[in-house]
C-alpha cells in the first residue's frame, strides 16, 4: 500500500513539474486593454484532458450574451432565448451555417461546432443582434476580461504557437500567432490592431 501511495504521489509531483500558466496581456495599438480577444495554444502533446462539451450562448434584452464564445471542435451550444419575444438565430459563416427558426425558450437540439473557424451570429428578426463564436482544435484556450488579461493553464512545458484572434482587428478574421517556449508560469504581452 505504501509503495503505491508513494507511486501516486511521485506521478502527481510528475505531472505538476510538467504543467505551466500562462498570463497574457492583449493590448490595442494604442496600449490600452483589449477585452473578448480570443488566445489560444497549440501544441503538438496531446492533452490530457478535454474542453467542456456543452455551452450556452443566451438571447437576453434582445442581444447574445456573451457577445465573444470560444469553444474547442465538438463542442455543443446551446441557445437559449430568455426574452419575451421570438428570436431566429442563423449564422452563413463557412466554420458552421446553420438555421434556428422563429422560437421561445431551448430549441430542442444544441447547435455541435464542428469545424475551426470564427461563426458570426445574427438574429433574422433583430438586426441588431450580433454576436461571435471562435472555434479551436486546442484544449488551451481562453478570452480576454476587461483589463485584456487571459490566464491559460496546466499547459505542457516545450515549443509551441500562441495564436489570438479578435472580431475588431483591422484585418477582418486576422489571427496573429508567434512562437513560445513554455517553461515555468509565463507572462507576455500581445498587441492587436483593432478598429477605433
Amino acid at each position: 500500500m505504501k509503495h503505491a501511495a508513494l507511486s501516486l504521489f511521485l506521478l502527481a509531483t510528475s505531472f505538476q513539474s510538467h504543467a505551466a500558466d500562462l498570463t497574457v496581456q492583449v493590448n490595442d495599438q494604442a496600449g490600452n486593454p483589449l477585452s473578448n480577444a480570443v488566445v489560444y495554444l497549440e501544441t503538438d502533446v496531446k492533452p490530457s484532458h478535454n474542453a467542456l462539451s456543452e455551452a450556452n450562448i443566451e438571447q437576453k434584452n434582445k442581444q447574445f450574451w456573451p457577445f465573444v464564445s470560444v469553444v474547442q471542435v465538438g463542442t455543443s451550444i446551446n441557445f437559449p432565448n430568455k426574452d419575451s419575444v421570438r428570436h431566429h438565430v442563423y449564422s452563413f459563416s463557412p466554420a458552421k451555417v446553420f438555421e434556428l427558426k422563429l422560437y421561445s425558450g431551448v430549441p430542442a437540439k444544441p447547435v455541435v461546432f464542428d469545424k475551426p473557424g470564427t461563426v458570426i451570429l445574427g438574429c433574422n428578426i433583430h438586426d441588431n443582434m450580433l454576436a461571435y463564436i471562435h472555434i479551436v482544435e486546442t484544449p488551451y484556450f481562453g478570452k480576454s476580461d476587461v483589463k485584456g488579461i487571459v490566464k491559460l493553464t496546466d499547459l505542457p512545458s516545450g515549443q509551441h504557437t500562441l495564436k489570438a484572434w479578435h472580431y475588431a482587428t483591422v484585418k477582418e478574421n486576422f489571427i496573429t500567432e508567434q512562437k513560445i517556449t513554455i517553461k515555468n508560469n509565463e507572462t507576455i504581452s500581445l498587441k492587436l490592431e483593432t478598429h477605433n
